[in-house]
Formats: structure tokens, C-alpha cells, sequence
């Protein structure tokens, strides 16, 4: 999220604040595998590839719009399994962190529709539960470079939901880390086309372990920097995982196409390109942003599922 120099109140939440706010989203114990998985290995042809995996649960949201701690932690469990191609849960997330680590946890906590908390403290969880230190773990968004945890982690974790933006297209996973930068605004010149370059950041580059897109209830439309309608949002109840982040983003954005052209009857440009995706893998060979390229593995819910 975008903002002036020093904008924002420090909003990291203790780890304890999480558990205690998720109770039921798994038990666990120690991992020793600490085996890392490739972003996006290579084809037998030599081409670069990725794997995303979208998870739904039509049991995620109450009748309120309530996120259920449990289900999401199950659903990210399920995700994260398939991504590392693991039976277990804490031997898959061996492959994002273990006892040798300072975790961050990148969030984005915009007003109407930030990380969910229930999602938050399932990801610290299962980091304890793989022997990452409760006292090695950040949660924050606006507050990363007051922290100094954020200062000093050797992996990240990047989770955030997907919406229409107003400088960038959409808010995805690569405009996430833009808070890393000490001027968030430095970044919006031509639609936030060189969004990829915060991944070079000291603070960042070569540490993102995970990618975790929320697709609960997205926003696909608004005009303005802080328009939000809930007309525009729908229960998609889902999640996308990866460790390639331009790979999890381009298939959010082919989901809020799909959506968009369902709702408006047509093929309905965004206010702003949300090119920044493929200017990721173009010029900053961040990622996979080619969907022919990208291997989609769908878990759960399947109805009315755009994709």
C-alpha cells in the first residue's frame, strides 16, 4: 500500500495475540526437515516453470462474513502440501522455515480488507510447530522497517488479499513488499510498472519462502486510491499458494478478469494496467507470469470457480 514518508502506526501484533486467536487451527510439533523447494524450477526443455495451487472451502465464511479459523488453517495446510508435494503438514512447511530462522511475516492491514488474523496465526503456528522461535517471528505490514526483527530475518513470508488498485491494477503479492522502501510513492511512476525492483531490496531479496494470496472476497472493482463497495466483492473462498510470487499474482488477476467479465457482461479494462506482473517476469525475471507455464493444481470447492 502506497503513503507519505512515516505514514502509518506500527502494527506488529505479538505472536501470543495470534495464537490465542486460533486456537483451532492445527497442533503440531518439531519438524527436522529443512529441505527448500525451488521457486520455479525448470522444464525438461529448459524452460522455466511454476506451481500455484488454489485451495477453497464454501465452509471458510459464516453467514456474517466471518473467517473460520479452523477451515483457513486447513485450507493452508492442504495448499502448502501440495506446493512441496508432502503428506504431512510440518514436514511441508520445513520447506518454508526451521529452527534456524528469523521469520517475517509481511501482512497488508488496509482498512477494508486486510490479511485476515485467523490466516495470520495459522502461518505463525506452523512455523512454531517446525521450531522456528516465538521470539524469531514478525507480523507486520506498515511497520517492517521500524522492526528490527524485519531487519534481521533470513526468510519471509508474504501474504496479503488480492483487490483493484488504484496506482498499480491490482494490490498483489509483488506491490506487497513496497513498504520495504523507505518512500512507497518512488514506486507508482507508470502504473507501478517496476513493482518487481522492491524484490532487490537488502531487507528482501532471496528471502521470500512463501507466497500466500487471499482470495476470500477479492475486490474487482473501484476507482480512487481508497474506493472500496462491497458490491464489488463476491465469497470466491479461496487461496492461492506459491513460491513464485508473479505466478500467484497473474493467476489471481486471471480469476478477477474472469469475475469482472461475468459481472459486467464484457471484457472491462482496469482503470490502471496492472502490467507490473508481466513487467516482473520481462524485465526482472521475478517469476512465471505466462499462464502456459504456470501448473495450477485446484483443491476443494470447485463451484463457480473462474479458472
Amino acid at each position: 500500500m502506497g503513503g507519505r514518508r512515516g505514514q502509518g502506526r506500527r502494527d506488529a501484533v505479538t505472536r501470543r495475540r495470534f495464537l490465542q486467536a486460533a486456537a483451532g487451527a492445527g497442533a503440531g510439533g518439531l519438524a527436522a526437515v529443512t529441505a527448500r523447494a525451488e521457486a520455479a524450477p525448470a522444464s525438461p526443455g529448459g524452460v522455466k516453470t511454476a506451481r500455484v495451487v488454489l485451495v477453497r472451502d464454501a465452509r471458510v465464511l459464516d453467514e456474517g462474513g466471518a473467517v473460520q479459523a479452523d477451515v483457513i488453517g486447513g485450507m493452508l495446510d492442504d495448499a502448502v502440501k501440495e506446493l512441496f508435494r508432502e503428506a504431512d503438514p510440518r514436514a511441508a512447511w520445513a520447506h518454508v522455515a526451521g529452527p534456524q530462522d528469523t521469520v517475517g511475516v509481511k501482512t497488508n492491514v488496509w482498512r477494508f480488507l486486510r490479511t485476515p488474523p485467523e490466516l495470520q496465526a495459522a502461518i505463525v503456528r506452523r512455523l512454531m510447530d517446525v521450531g522456528v522461535d516465538e521470539n524469531r517471528i514478525g507480523v507486520s505490514d506498515r511497520g517492517v522497517l521500524r522492526m528490527e526483527l524485519f531487519r534481521n530475518t533470513t526468510a519471509l513470508v508474504n501474504v496479503r488479499p488480492m483487490r483493484t488498485h488504484h496506482w498499480a491494477g491490482v494490490g498483489s503479492l509483488i506491490k506487497n513488499y513496497i513498504m520495504f522502501s523507505p518512500y512507497p510513492p518512488d514506486w507508482h511512476e507508470d502504473s507501478c510498472a517496476n513493482l518487481a525492483g522492491l524484490w532487490d531490496l537488502p531487507m528482501v531479496k532471496g528471502k521470500t519462502r512463501l507466497n500466500i494470496l487471499v482470495m476470500l472476497t477479492p475486490l474487482f472493482q473501484s476507482k480512487g486510491p481508497h474506493d472500496y463497495q462491497a458490491r464489488y466483492t463476491w465469497p470466491y473462498k479461496g487461496v492461492l499458494v506459491g513460491t513464485d510470487p508473479v505466478a500467484v499474482d497473474a493467476t489471481g488477476l486471471r480469476i478477477l478478469e474472469a469475475k469482472r467479465r461475468q459481472f459486467f457482461g464484457e471484457d472491462v479494462p482496469f482503470a490502471v494496467s496492472p502490467k507490473h506482473i508481466r513487467v516482473a517476469e520481462e524485465k526482472f525475471a521475478l517469476g512465471v507470469a505466462d499462464p502456459e507455464r504456470i501448473e495450477l493444481r485446484k483443491l476443494g470447492w470447485a463451484d463457480d470457480i473462474l479458472i
